[in-house]
């Protein structure tokens, strides 16, 4: 699998993770898309900071080339599945009352 169907899959994934396995629907409130407009200003930043100075680097052949911020695109869509990902296992495990000790 290319670096961008991976990516793809993440979202796809992690959208029935939120509405269906741990029944959080955190895409549904206005309150967690505008905390992910801060995260994600802030995820653009750092990918511009890690690939503009060739910190990070990407092999062309699994990108699809289109570049925000420095970066693949592909980066903005793992950025979102992490986020979500967490938010909506954070709701879940809160509900659940599971605590670490």
């Amino acid at each position: 699998m290319t670096y961008t169907q991976i990516a793809l899959l993440s979202v796809v994934l992690v959208i029935i993770f939120d509405l269906y396995i741990t029944k959080s629907r955190m895409l549904t409130r206005k309150s967690f898309w505008n905390a992910y407009g801060i995260m994600l200003f802030f995820q653009l930043i750092t990918n511009w900071w890690l690939t503009s100075r060739g910190i990070l680097t990407y092999d062309e052949d699994v990108i699809i080339g289109l570049r925000i911020a420095s970066a693949p695109a592909e980066d903005l869509l793992f950025g979102f599945s992490m986020i979500t990902m967490v938010i909506s296992l954070w709701i879940y495990w809160g509900r659940k009352g599971i605590q670490r000790t």
